[in-house]
């Protein structure tokens, strides 16, 4: 099978963002590449199955496809109606089912279509090659036969996941080791393979190890998650390498495999940058918020689907930034938006120029329609954006988010959490959950004691909610009798020290707002292996890099081999609510737009972290902020993304028999 050459490289000259390769492949590659003379149509259909059709509808919009020529997207599983005028593009993944499916619409006397060219989401079988072969009458049908090797969802333009939704559970819930694990790994290896094999990059690549510095003390299955999918993934590069024409030869890029044992808290902590408050605390449905308009004529509210995704302009400044920050430059925009209008500032005269607000904005619409895109979208963010503050406000979920961070950071103990829990009883459920959740993450040591039980009593937690707390238990990287050295990535700092913590502070970040205290410790270990300064004890290669590979030095080597221990280059964050409007810490929505658009061309090479597990937004965010301090694309793939609820039931899902996702609500 064959694939075009795609120069997308880190070294490429053509250099192109992690989604902008994944669009270009699909339309370009794939459907501008359909077409034939004799056809007597210039629109074609086009055939996908469950997974592809997400893999399509993240990557590309509707408008997208139809300019390609397709007029038509259907089920492959669904009964379709013959079309024979027309010619079908197939995109699906190469099983059996659906090559049966393929072969039952093109085979015999009446075919569903003129002609298929088929593109397969990753490598296909030879014996099934061999079985569409054999079929003379479809043979003749067919206008292309191609291996795509595209089989991962982009979700952001810095992002992707392999949809393995029930990974958590598959590989750290009861039945240790089981084949339903191996099974899920090989998918994951064969997906993640497929994002080198889109953007023409091999790796060098890297994998927590299983350390055990007991040697009674037996590797588990949970152990080895890491290194089994490292190897999966080198197996798959490694037929690449040799069947793809133009697939590199030596290290492009850098691969960084991981577990969620790395980091047991970004999942649970409250995120306080407004795209993690939106997922977190609005019941959205993937990027879906439904938002309600004024109805006409006076009538009752109308609700509308809404996507918080790229293509806004407002979303993409704000998504990164604070709440607080976001709520106050959404202001400035409606205070400059009327400032500049006149028809605007008759409308809003009678407010003697005070606070707009949503139902003004909406008013406003039906009142200048010249502006009315720009003000529906202003409109859209105003509600968002005061919903989760008098969600904030409601909830104290300024009070919940300081306790979370000084747990983190040490400044707060057990004595802490008690007199919160006294004192706030009217906190909700969730809440003191994930304040638990933190607590167990921070002092492994009590699962032992009593003290964690008592304080699901005094939290008034079901037992359902103490299973979530408990199999925190499961995701432990290191236990006592297996701890990297106390190394940088440990739960447990030096026991002669008084702080508790489970972070550093870091001092190379200007005073910024209050709550953006937390980072997620995949910012450090990426740091860290920029640098060269990764430990390649606790972190070995799969494979040994060739001479030319320059991502790191040969001093930086050096370092690597030696183990640190945890090292600050940061003082505390100034925990004020309102920070300096001109600060470039890489947090604010300023920082991350003035470097978005700068020349990809002077980009280092790429690094790729994948989180088995599920990852957090704090941590796309984290990649998005390393990308422009680097110079480097960071890539953040993973088994799924989630949010805190999401992650939390599927915690639940560990040690549960016979119980779904459905089932269960935290």
């Amino acid at each position: 099978m064959s694939m075009s050459d795609s120069d997308t490289s880190s070294q490429g000259s053509d250099y192109k963002n992690f989604r902008q390769v994944v669009r270009d492949r699909l339309l370009y590659e794939m459907l501008r590449s359909a077409k034939s003379k004799d056809s007597k149509s210039a629109w074609k259909v086009l055939i996908m199955d469950k997974l592809t059709v997400k893999i399509m509808s993240y990557a590309c919009k509707m408008a997208d496809i139809t300019e390609e020529g397709v007029s038509l997207v259907e089920d492959i599983y669904k009964r379709r109606q013959p079309l024979p005028s027309m010619d079908a593009i197939y995109f699906i993944q190469p099983t059996k089912e659906n090559v049966l499916m393929f072969l039952s619409d093109m085979a015999g006397k009446s075919p569903l279509y003129r002609k298929a060219f088929v593109f397969f989401s990753s490598p296909i079988a030879k014996e099934l090659v061999n079985h569409i072969k054999r079929d003379s009458s479809v043979l003749s049908r067919i206008g292309a036969l191609r291996e795509m090797n595209l089989e991962f969802f982009a979700i952001d333009s810095q992002g992707f996941i392999t949809d393995n939704e029930r990974a958590l559970e598959d590989l750290y819930g009861d039945e240790e080791g089981s084949r339903k694990g191996d099974l899920c790994l090989n998918v994951m290896a064969n997906r993640i393979a497929t994002v080198f094999a889109s953007l023409m990059e091999f790796p060098l690549v890297r994998y927590r190890s299983a350390k055990s510095l007991d040697p009674t003390t037996m590797t588990t299955f949970r152990d080895l998650i890491p290194t089994k999918l490292a190897a999966g993934v080198w197996n798959s590069l490694t037929k690449y390498k040799s069947t793809l024409p133009h697939f590199p030869q030596t290290e492009t890029c850098e691969l960084l495999i991981v577990d969620r044992s790395v980091d047991q808290i970004a999942p649970i902590i409250h995120e306080w940058t407004y795209d993690a408050m939106c997922h977190d605390l609005l019941n959205m449905d993937g990027n879906k918020y439904v938002h309600e308009v004024p109805g006409k004529a006076g009538g009752p509210p109308e609700k509308k689907d809404v996507l918080l995704e790229d293509h806004d302009p407002i979303w993409l400044e704000l998504r990164h930034a604070h709440i607080a920050d976001a709520s106050e430059r959404l202001h400035e925009k409606m205070t400059n938006f009327v400032s500049k209008n006149k028809a605007a500032q008759m409308h809003h005269g009678s407010r003697d120029g005070g606070q707009l607000s949503t139902r003004d904005l909406q008013k406003m619409v039906q009142a200048l329609p010249q502006y009315s895109e720009q003000i529906e979208k202003l409109s859209l963010h105003v509600d968002i954006a005061g919903k989760l503050n008098r969600i904030i406000r409601e909830s104290s979920l300024k009070e919940i988010g300081q306790l979370e961070q000084d747990l983190v950071f040490g400044d707060a103990g057990t004595k802490d959490l008690i007199n919160f829990l006294r004192v706030h009883q009217d906190v909700t459920r969730e809440s003191k959950l994930r304040l638990l959740m933190i607590y167990a993450a921070i002092h492994p040591e009590k699962y032992d004691s009593d003290k964690l039980s008592k304080l699901m009593e005094l939290a008034r937690l079901p037992q359902d909610d103490m299973t979530a707390v408990y199999n925190m238990r499961l995701l432990e990287g290191f236990t006592d009798s297996k701890k990297s050295s106390l190394g940088p990535f440990s739960l447990k700092f030096d026991v002669h020290k008084k702080k508790h913590a489970a972070r550093k502070d870091r001092t190379d970040q200007a005073a910024t707002w209050q709550l953006s205290r937390f980072y997620p410790m995949i910012e450090e270990l990426v740091e860290k292996l920029s640098k060269g300064e990764l430990p390649k004890n606790d972190y070995p290669c799969m494979n040994d890099p060739s001479p030319t590979f320059h991502a790191t030095s040969q001093s930086a080597s050096i370092q690597a081999n030696q183990v640190s221990t945890p090292h600050s280059m940061r003082s505390r964050r100034t925990a004020t609510w309102a920070r300096p409007r001109n600060s470039d810490d890489g947090y604010s929505s300023d920082s991350i737009l003035r470097h978005a658009s700068s020349d990809f061309k002077k980009m280092g090479q790429r690094i790729f972290v994948f989180i088995v597990g599920g990852a957090t937004r704090s941590e796309l965010r984290a990649c998005h902020k390393l990308s422009t301090k680097l110079k480097r694309e960071v890539v953040l793939g993973s088994s799924s993304i989630d949010d805190p609820p999401q992650f939390i039931t599927k915690l639940k899902l560990l040690t549960a028999d016979e119980i779904s996702l459905d089932d269960l609500q935290i």
